[in-house]
């Protein structure tokens, strides 16, 4: 199984349980596609795309439930990164995990093993 994850306003994502399906937070709207990250490049989004927020979750996605709509495509420094050209279905969500700040303003990661 390959996962891959995705970082998330909280209240975006209770949305999308609602609905049973992620469309996407206003980035992946204008971009045409949903932003995902390997692990490791999760870290790294964090830090440069979510600085400072709280109220986040991380979501663990597998990457072999979502088909011909996924690519990997170059992005930052031509590192291959998951996109997803569809809604995202809740079916192929592992797990959604807090991503807080910790005293020092970073995002302290759950174990992505679990």
């Amino acid at each position: 199984m390959r996962i891959i994850y995705k970082i998330s306003p909280e209240s975006l994502w209770r949305e999308a349980e609602r609905l049973n399906s992620f469309g996407g937070a206003p980035i992946d709207i204008q971009d045409g596609y949903l932003h995902f990250s390997t692990e490791n490049q999760v870290r790294e989004t964090a830090t440069r795309h979510f600085a400072g927020q709280g109220d986040l979750l991380l979501i663990a996605i597998d990457a072999d439930k979502l088909g011909s709509a996924l690519r990997y495509e170059p992005s930052r420094g031509g590192d291959l990164f998951p996109h997803l050209y569809a809604p995202l279905a809740l079916s192929a969500v592992l797990w959604v995990k807090p991503l807080p700040l910790g005293p020092d303003g970073r995002h302290v990661f759950p174990d992505l093993d679990s």
